[in-house]
């Protein structure tokens, strides 16, 4: 489309808008000047970015925390704890014990604190704990992108407060209302109930295994250990001072993450015990299965799994079903892995979202599964940044834009910020470009982000009309941005290729 013709759809779309009577979910009709605007803004990306990164924005429905930190914060605790590094593997460890000959030739393994003054070796460390740079060193996306959270672990102990923290600190600063954030509190805990179990597919007798006293003492301790981790949080933000830090206002959930790659008794156990503890504490809203779908534990046990989300979700049927499904691609997998899994996590597990769906027209009748999302009106969360760089999949090859043009819900997410070094202003910014979306567009990916969030209807009505007044504000005083915008810059769809 040319570049008058754009101007001219946008002016048209938002004028019939005014001109026609909101829908009951629609948002607040934007003005015309708006819409221009951000057209306008399209011809400088450094621009774009800075207006997207002041927008106010909805959630970020999809963010492990432990893959939202940033190498630095890891680097800093494990400084402060006193952690040592493996400069061969680039992973960090406790420290041995002292030994007599502390600098024997060859050894390798060295205080973070000390081995970090060699600027050169900073740099590598913090390439190896994340995805920066990783095409420079002759491995795949997706297997460094797995290979860090172990590589980080030790780092995250016991800070589980300063990272809630940050995670909340990051979405202040970029106007965000809302986090969904993945953990597995009491998830090993819940495991080790079912060691000793064997796979039964009659689910009533395996989970009849299960000692409910042990389950509801776990989630008990869960529970208190869940309010001492938020208040550290508001303790490290000043939320209570004078000079609150904005991550301070941001609402926050969790999704309890149950580790797939496990026996499957095991995922089961977690399973229940999820829903359980979602049951239990109005904080934790939902459930999600996690560690690499491609994983051959993951693909041989998928159907179970399934069929395990159903079953355990008889005891938490408040609580959301949030699944990565279809985060696949040809090569990762054979054919016959691509041809089931969002639709099994649909019509099996019954899941409210979607988390990365990039498979979806690998599925048996593809069009039929499309409808079938639309039809159950289940939103896919879109991770393009992380679907490129663990799945190599991205442009024209994401169905981000068929999902959309199928009538499917979508909202942005980061996915893991932190290991992919972005934040959720560029998976924005990123849609923009690569999609030349509108402004409404945007607008209604950020409202999305609420209106599927596992949230109570007041709750979630709240905040959709605090995010709808902050937009009424933003667009007031948005002209600033076209001030910025450099003349004869290069347009954004072609600077973006």
């Amino acid at each position: 489309m040319g570049r008058l013709a754009a101007r001219a759809a946008v002016l048209a779309s938002a004028l019939a808008l005014v001109a026609c009577q909101s829908a009951p979910r629609a948002a607040p009709v934007s003005a015309p000047s708006t819409a221009l605007l951000f057209e306008d803004l399209k011809e400088s990306p450094a621009v774009l970015q800075a207006f997207l990164r002041a927008m106010p924005k909805g959630g970020d429905l999809h963010n492990h925390l432990s893959g939202a930190i940033y190498v630095e914060n890891y680097l800093q605790w494990a400084i402060e704890d006193g952690l040592c590094v493996d400069q061969e593997r680039l992973v960090l460890l406790d420290c041995p014990p002292v030994d007599s000959d502390p600098d024997e030739p060859g050894d390798a393994v060295a205080p973070v604190a000390d081995a970090v003054r060699d600027r050169a070796f900073y740099g590598r460390l913090v390439d190896a704990l994340s995805t920066r740079n990783y095409r420079l060193y002759g491995r795949s996306g997706h297997d460094q992108f797995f290979s860090t959270f172990a590589a980080f672990g030790p780092a995250a102990r016991g800070r589980s407060g300063e990272m809630l923290a940050e995670a909340m600190r990051r979405a202040g600063a970029q106007n965000i209302l809302y986090l969904e954030l993945m953990v597995s509190p009491g998830m090993g805990e819940a495991a080790r109930l079912a060691a000793g179990l064997d796979w039964d597919d009659d689910l009533a007798r395996l989970r009849s295994r299960l000692d409910d006293d042990s389950l509801d003492a776990i989630a008990a301790a869960v529970r208190a250990g869940l309010t001492g981790v938020e208040h550290d949080a508001r303790a490290v933000l000043g939320c209570e001072t004078p000079a609150p830090d904005p991550g301070c206002g941001v609402t926050v959930r969790i999704l309890a993450q149950a580790l797939r790659t496990l026996p499957a008794p095991q995922v089961f156990a977690q399973l229940v015990f999820g829903f359980r503890l979602a049951e239990a504490d109005e904080r934790v809203v939902g459930i999600n299965l996690v560690a690499p779908e491609d994983d051959p534990v993951a693909l041989r046990d998928y159907t179970r799994h399934m069929r395990a989300v159903a079953f355990a979700a008889r005891e938490g049927p408040s609580a959301g079903i949030a699944l990565h499904a279809g985060e696949l691609t040809l090569g990762l997998v054979p054919p016959e892995a691509l041809r089931f899994h969002i639709r099994e996590a649909v019509e099996i597990a019954g899941a409210h979202r979607i988390g990365h769906g990039t498979d979806v027209l690998y599925e048996d009748d593809p069009r039929g599964l499309l409808d079938l999302l639309a039809r159950r009106d289940v939103l896919v969360e879109i991770n393009l940044t992380s679907s490129d760089v663990i799945l190599g999949v991205k442009g024209d090859a994401h169905p981000f834009p068929v999902y959309r043009a199928a009538g499917v819900a979508t909202a942005l997410s980061t996915d893991d910020e932190g290991v992919s070094r972005i934040d959720l202003t560029h998976e924005y910014l990123r849609a923009v470009l690569t999609y030349d979306l509108f402004w409404t567009d945007v607008v209604e990916l950020s409202r999305n982000s609420l209106l599927y969030a596992f949230l109570p209807p007041a709750e979630k009505a709240a905040l959709l009309e605090e995010l709808d007044r902050r937009l009424a504000t933003f667009e007031e005083a948005a002209a600033a941005f076209q001030d910025l915008v450099p003349r004869g810059s290069v347009p954004a769809r072609k600077a973006s290729k």
